[in-house]
């Protein structure tokens, strides 16, 4: 007997909005509420805010190993995540101008968020700006910031893609594997023509993976991989060594959480099925990884030749906090701050991209 194929099946659509608020008790101070009327809270949304938080902690805890005093994270999220909500919808209006700007459009639909279309390089972007204005407030430096967020990164965005998910949204091309996504022909981004029954592939579960395995991979490069510069042969050369005390450090770790989440983004985009705008025959969002992916390069060599050594304090000069002379390093080398330090800061990181996600519905993150 044959083994009957597997597949993973969408969950009802009803898990789509888990709790509604009524407020229609406000009608008679509010006539514009209606006596019906409920506030939904989406599954998404709260996939999106579970990762902010966990981000957000394991940023905390990878700041205060540093010597920064706990919840000083707090002051630069607080920047850093509206800033980041308003590049990705910002991106996505503006690589997907057809939606919004036509002939009888209304203009409302633009900040209208909660109707699906985000971005996630969008959000990167912003996020990276209101990252830079909070390190700025906060007196830390903006590279120890981004190097601690890098694995906290990817599992807010491994936790965000579980609401697509739940969104039944976002996937990739029909497939015969065992693991195909059941979707409902009736689903609005079902491809037209394809027999009901197809199965698709969940490429919401190939970047979830993904985003796991990163973050094993950059713990494992900060921590045991790092490279210091160090005379091979009558020339002074990065190497590998296993000692902790020469973790990357510089934004270092953020460039390889370009590399990683950009060569990766590049695959899972490519092989979706929703409408995107395409450029050269290459979707939207493929470009912005291959961008993502050379400017990590980019990113990881001008540093390791310019600060070659290990950061002299998470704060900047002026700033110390009580906790700031805990580094985490022995190393005797310490670089001095350069003159255009923080302008390279404020340019290399915002061309790179924060928190937030991809969107729902018509979503393209």
């Amino acid at each position: 007997m044959p083994l009957m194929p597997l597949s993973i099946p969408s969950p009802p659509e009803e898990w789509q909005i888990p709790i509604k608020i009524p407020i229609g008790w406000l009608h008679g101070l509010i006539p514009a509420i209606g006596e019906n009327q409920v506030i939904a809270i989406h599954t998404y949304a709260l996939c999106i805010l579970v990762g902010i938080i966990a981000a957000t902690l394991l940023v905390n805890s990878r700041l205060t190993r540093r010597g920064v005093e706990s919840g000083v994270v707090l002051d630069v999220i607080i920047w850093a995540v509206p800033l980041g909500l308003v590049g990705a919808r910002a991106y996505h209006v503006l690589t997907h101008p057809a939606d919004y700007f036509y002939d009888g459009a209304d203009p409302w639909e633009v900040v209208r968020i909660w109707n699906g279309g985000n971005a996630l390089f969008g959000s990167l972007i912003g996020g990276a700006v209101g990252a830079w204005i909070g390190c700025r407030f906060a007196g830390i430096r903006l590279w120890t910031f981004a190097d601690a967020l890098a694995p906290a990164m990817l599992l807010a965005q491994a936790l965000g893609r579980l609401g697509n998910y739940f969104n039944h949204e976002l996937f990739g091309q029909p497939t015969g594997l065992p693991w195909g996504l059941e979707v409902e022909s009736t689903n609005a981004a079902f491809p037209v023509g394809l027999a009901d029954g197809t199965l698709f592939h969940p490429t919401f579960l190939y970047e979830m993976i993904w985003n796991v395995v990163g973050i094993v991979f950059l713990l494992t490069m900060e921590r045991r991989f790092s490279l210091v510069a160090r005379p091979v042969g009558g020339l002074t050369l990065p190497v590998p060594v296993g000692d902790p005390i020469a973790r990357l450090q510089w934004g270092k770790v953020w460039a390889l959480y370009m590399i990683w989440y950009g060569i990766g983004r590049a695959w899972f985009e490519s092989i979706r099925v929703d409408p995107s705008e395409v450029f050269f025959g290459i979707r939207t969002n493929v470009w912005g990884a291959i961008i993502a992916v050379a400017l990590g390069i980019a990113l990881f060599l001008y540093q390791s030749r310019r600060h070659p050594g290990v950061e002299p304090s998470p704060y900047v000069p002026g700033h110390e906090g009580s906790g700031a002379g805990a580094v985490d390093s022995s190393e005797t080398y310490s670089d001095t701050d350069e003159p255009g330090d923080e302008a390279l800061a404020e340019s290399g990181t915002v061309a790179s991209g924060s928190l937030a996600t991809s969107g729902t519905g018509t979503t393209r993150p």
